[in-house]
C-alpha cells in the first residue's frame, strides 16, 4: 500500500501550523480528488474522501474498491476548516463518513454541494443549516475564498428534472491566486469558455480516463488534461483521481509522459498523498 508523505497527527499539525504568506495558497493532496487549500485568511477543502466507505460497501462484490493509498487523515482530524466543496454525488467526493466528522470538528464550516443534491445531502445526515447549493455561474464567498461553479461532464453534462447540474467544477480565487478544480469531468465543448478568461495559476484535473470495463463514469485522460492546459495556459497543472482504487486508476507515469507536451509556461506538479505544495501569485 502506498504510504502518504505525512499522515495523522503529523499532517494535521502541519496544516494547522502553516501560516501562508500574502499571495500564497498552501495545498495538500488528500488522495483521489481531495485537496486542502489554506490561505492566510482561511481553509478550503474540496472533494475529501477520508474513510473506507466504498471498500466496505463493495466488499465481496465483483467490483471491490481496494485501496492503493493509505488514508492520510480522518475527517475530524482536518483542522480549521471554513468551507468544503463537494463536486458531485459519488461517494469518493461526497462521503458522509468523511463530511459528518469534518463538520462536527469544525462547527463554523459550511458545505457547498450542487443545488440538485441538497436533498440527497440531507438524506446522508449532513446538517441542513450548513449546506449551500451551487449551480452553473453561481458564486459563494467565505473565509477569503471566492468560488464560482461551472458544469462538469462525468461523462455527460447531466442535469436533473429542474435543469440543475449534477456535476460541478469550481473556479476559486483567494488572496490573488486563481485556480480551477474540475471535480470529475471529461473535456467537453465549451469548457474553456465556461472557465472564462485567464490568467489561472493552477488547474487540478483528473487523469484516470475512461474504460468501459470499470463500469463507472470516466474522466479526462492525462493527454486530454494536458491538451486543456495547453488551451487555457495555467502556470501549473496538477493531476488527481489516481492511486486510490486498484480498479479505477492509471499509472502517474502516463501523466508525466504526457506532460512533456505541455506548452512553454505551463509546468506539471505531481504531488504525493499528504504532501504540501504552495501556489504563489
Amino acid at each position: 500500500m502506498i504510504q502518504p508523505v505525512k499522515k495523522g497527527a503529523e499532517l494535521a499539525i502541519e496544516i494547522r501550523e502553516t501560516v501562508p504568506e500574502p499571495g500564497t495558497i498552501a495545498v495538500w493532496w488528500l488522495g483521489q480528488s481531495g485537496f486542502v487549500y489554506k490561505s492566510r485568511f482561511g481553509t478550503l477543502v474540496i472533494d475529501p474522501y477520508l474513510s473506507e466507505s466504498l471498500t466496505i460497501k463493495y466488499e465481496g462484490t465483483d467490483t471491490p474498491h481496494i485501496r492503493m493509498t493509505e488514508c492520510p487523515l480522518r475527517g475530524d482530524e482536518v483542522p480549521g476548516v471554513d468551507l468544503v466543496l463537494a463536486s458531485h454525488k459519488h461517494t469518493d467526493h461526497l462521503d458522509a463518513r468523511t463530511l459528518s466528522p469534518m463538520l462536527g470538528a469544525n462547527p463554523s464550516a459550511e458545505l457547498c454541494v450542487p443545488e440538485a443534491l441538497i436533498h440527497h445531502s440531507e438524506k446522508l445526515g449532513l446538517p441542513s443549516k450548513r449546506l449551500v447549493g451551487l449551480d452553473d455561474g453561481w458564486e459563494y464567498e467565505r473565509a477569503g475564498f471566492k468560488v464560482r461553479a461551472l458544469p462538469s461532464a462525468h461523462e455527460g453534462l447531466d442535469k436533473d428534472a429542474a435543469g440543475l447540474c449534477l456535476y460541478l467544477g469550481f473556479v476559486v480565487e483567494a488572496d490573488g491566486v486563481r485556480f480551477y478544480h474540475s471535480g470529475d469531468s471529461v473535456v467537453y465543448d465549451g469548457l474553456a469558455e465556461n472557465l472564462g478568461p485567464g490568467p489561472f495559476d493552477a488547474f487540478f484535473l483528473p487523469i484516470n480516463g475512461w474504460d468501459p470495463r470499470r463500469r463507472v463514469p470516466g474522466n479526462m485522460s492525462a493527454a486530454e488534461a494536458v491538451e486543456l492546459a495547453n488551451t487555457c495556459r495555467p502556470r501549473w497543472l496538477v493531476p488527481h483521481h489516481y492511486d486510490l482504487f486498484t480498479f479505477n486508476t492509471v499509472p502517474v507515469a502516463e501523466f508525466i509522459e504526457a506532460a512533456r507536451g505541455l506548452t512553454a509556461g505551463v509546468e506539471p506538479v505531481v504531488l504525493r498523498c499528504g504532501q504540501r505544495w504552495e501556489i504563489r501569485s
